[in-house]
């Protein structure tokens, strides 16, 4: 009933955004979706790791066919297109197969499948979908920021920032530095995010096949989740980012070209329009919160997933801060909340305890204080940085710890070793 009453509930977010994007004239999360039956998918990667994820509900032997089918039909693809001379410049040149594969499962789970089998193979399937549907209703949101939001609010948060130091000035530089090299890797790393996710998913959910269960709590349900919630704040605090505020890109709407070089200065802040087309997706940093997520939940992992999660994250505060396309502020805005619906969805799974239930409340508490100061506290933020910079860094860690305490509550005791029975002289 839960998973039934989920897709209900997905399927008319679905038709809501698909109207809401047809209102202005663009394509909604259902029609791209479809069109990436046939036409180049926007990313092939991701629809790679999408199937990858239903395939942990597989047999050796199924993957390995699932796999082979994908391909082969995507090379079919490539054919086609090169022999009817179809070019195109956007999107990537796989990726179908794997999208045929998943609707493939779907029609075998709903007509070859019965009982336990048909649940699991249909979750397995919903999971994949859920992700790539994650993807373009994300799409979808940052189209309608920019249409519904024309003024944006990047000076408070510009001056709010002077309390942290300048932190994504200071990152600017720093990455322009470290020259095309540093630049790269950052942006490939940013990019690709989501098929990160999947990595650690995958291994999370290495023993769904042999147990036929989920496990109650992994990285995708608090993965999509974050991306459920985040856009909503976008709306209510939206945010272009410096390289669009105070950069080159952002045109003659820009303040100045400022970014890197020069911080902008301490002024009474206000809001200020800007274009219909640049997305309003900063306030709070999105992929800071999932790049933690991909940390929190690679700390149970073998050594070289811990490794790879905690470059993620590094990586990734680098790329969103020396890219320009966050302020200090939505990092840590970011990081607690991350922590909180992390939280959330871990006492959803487990049971709600008290620990649990005051984590949310004071996370949530804090992020709202964390958007009222930067809405309406920039000026005494900027003036003070030696009593709001520690303030803030205060609070965020008071979340961490918080998390950190609440977690080490809610893990299993293992129960204690058997003792060896001492060993008896042999009777003589």
């Amino acid at each position: 009933m839960l998973w039934a009453l989920a897709g209900v509930v997905t399927l008319g977010f679905l038709i809501a955004l698909e109207i809401a994007a047809r209102h202005y004239g663009l394509p909604g999360p259902i029609t791209t979706q479809v069109q990436e039956v046939v036409l180049r998918p926007k990313s092939g990667f991701l629809l790679y790791a999408s199937m990858a994820l239903m395939m942990t509900v597989l047999t050796w032997r199924q993957r390995l066919i699932a796999a082979g089918f994908a391909i082969g039909i995507d090379l079919v693809f490539v054919l086609v297109r090169w022999a009817f001379h179809v070019k195109a410049t956007e999107g990537h040149p796989f990726g179908n197969g794997a999208l045929w594969v998943i609707l493939g499962c779907a029609v075998i789970a709903v007509t070859r499948r019965t009982g336990q089998e048909r649940i699991l193979l249909l979750k397995g399937v919903g999971l994949a979908l859920l992700l790539v549907a994650g993807r373009k209703t994300g799409d979808t949101w940052l189209l309608i920021t920019s249409k519904t939001r024309p003024a944006v609010l990047d000076p408070y948060l510009a001056v709010a920032d002077h309390a942290l130091g300048n932190p994504s000035w200071v990152a600017g530089r720093l990455v322009r530095a470290t020259g095309s090299v540093g630049a790269h890797v950052l942006d490939w790393v940013y990019v690709q995010l989501a098929v990160a996710a999947v990595v650690m998913a995958l291994y999370q959910l290495r023993h769904v096949a042999a147990e036929r269960r989920f496990p109650s709590h992994h990285l995708v349900r608090t993965f999509l989740v974050i991306g459920l919630l985040g856009p909503g704040i976008y709306m209510l605090f939206p945010v272009v980012g410096p390289i669009f505020a105070y950069g080159a890109d952002g045109g003659h709407w820009a303040l100045g070209n400022l970014w890197p070089d020069t911080p902008p200065p301490l002024t009474a802040p206000h809001s200020m329009p800007f274009d219909e087309i640049t997305p309003r997706n900063c306030m709070p940093s999105l992929h800071t919160a999932w790049a933690t997520t991909i940390f929190i939940h690679s700390r149970r992992a073998p050594r070289v997933l811990r490794f790879a999660g905690t470059f993620w994250l590094i990586a990734t505060l680098g790329a969103t801060l020396g890219f320009g396309y966050h302020y200090g502020t939505d990092i840590i805005a970011g990081v607690v909340f991350a922590l909180t619906v992390e939280v959330a969805m871990r006492s959803l799974a487990h049971g709600w305890e008290r620990s649990g239930i005051q984590l949310v409340a004071y996370g949530t508490t804090v992020f709202a204080a964390l958007l009222v100061a930067y809405r309406w506290l920039p000026m005494q933020m900027a003036e003070h940085p030696w009593v709001f910079g520690p303030l803030l860094i205060l609070a965020t860690a008071s979340v961490i710890h918080g998390y950190i305490r609440t977690t080490r509550q809610g893990e299993p005791q293992s129960p204690p070793a058997a003792r060896q029975p001492e060993p008896q002289p042999e009777p003589v």
